[in-house]
């Protein structure tokens, strides 16, 4: 049975179309426009062209198929409004939980650290209480409701970057060879996490059939700043880093403060360091 992927086009969802085709599996995708994305060139997928928000697109796309990694998002953290996060991370996984439930899929969610509101001084486990303070924040949390009601695996994860997709290292890289200085913010902690080590950890929940809610992001900790200087190290880069309150920014859509994540599940995979997976990104290299 082939192994559906939402999202194939973005960062993540790209990164397990290539890691199961790489293991021999046979892979679906639902893309709005895969004739038109780079992203799928050459693989050797079945493309059903569609979005999530339609549902009778999204059915046609689980026919015959027994797993389902969800990996489609509205991702635009900088919108206040939110009525394109509502139809994807809401509508969208609620047509695609129900559906699973219906034909009896298993199903692997991707949800958020921005579900948290950032208050917290020690790392946020499964259990901690939930409360998003912004439009993004709050439809990932709508959506993992939709999920948990169907019985499908909700994996929040954090700071995602990696070699298909913009992300916020290789723009790091690419301002840090184009300027003496730069300015990053200091005063948000989370986890950054390389979609290379996450893809196979969301392959192995959906392969044990896991369910409810796991938290699975990049081992230990840093801030936005601490990530721009360990990339500039990696890379050899001169660039001065200097640090930046998120005030001083000037960005409306609120951001938690403080997001790590950790995990009490002994059925959750653990990841890797953080400042490992930069070095494995960095080794691929910057994406296309």
């Amino acid at each position: 049975m082939p192994i559906l992927v939402t999202g194939a086009t973005g960062l993540l969802g790209n990164n397990v179309v290539r890691l199961l085709l790489e293991r021999g599996e046979a892979v679906r995708v639902l893309a709005r426009n895969p004739s038109e994305s780079d992203a799928l060139k050459d693989l050797r997928v079945e493309t059903l062209r569609g979005d999530v928000q339609d549902l009778d697109a999204v059915r046609l796309a689980f026919r015959g198929v027994d797993r389902a990694l969800h990996c489609a998002a509205e991702v635009h953290i900088g919108w206040t409004g939110g009525k394109q996060q509502r139809a994807t991370n809401v509508e969208g996984t609620r047509n695609v939980a129900d559906t699973a439930l219906d034909v009896g899929a298993r199903l692997v969610h991707v949800s958020s650290d921005y579900v948290f509101d950032g208050t917290a001084t020690e790392p946020y486990t499964e259990d901690a209480a939930v409360a998003p303070q912004g439009a993004y924040g709050r439809s990932k949390l709508a959506g993992e409701h939709a999920v948990a009601q169907a019985g499908g695996a909700i994996v929040r994860a954090s700071w995602l970057f990696g070699p298909l997709g913009k992300n916020f290292v290789d723009t790091m890289r690419r301002l840090g060879a184009e300027r003496e200085e730069i300015a990053v913010v200091d005063d948000q902690v989370g986890c950054p996490t390389y979609t290379g080590h996450l893809a196979p950890a969301l392959v192995e929940i959906a392969e044990r059939g896991t369910t409810g809610i796991l938290h699975v992001a990049g081992g230990g900790s840093c801030s936005w700043f601490e990530l721009a200087q360990a990339t500039f190290e990696e890379t050899g880069l001169s660039c001065r880093v200097k640090p930046q309150s998120t005030a001083d920014l000037g960005r409306p859509a609120p951001r938690p403060a403080y997001s790590v994540l950790a995990s009490t599940r002994d059925d959750a995979p653990r990841l890797r360091n953080w400042r490992d997976g930069l070095r494995a990104h960095l080794a691929v290299g910057v994406a296309a």
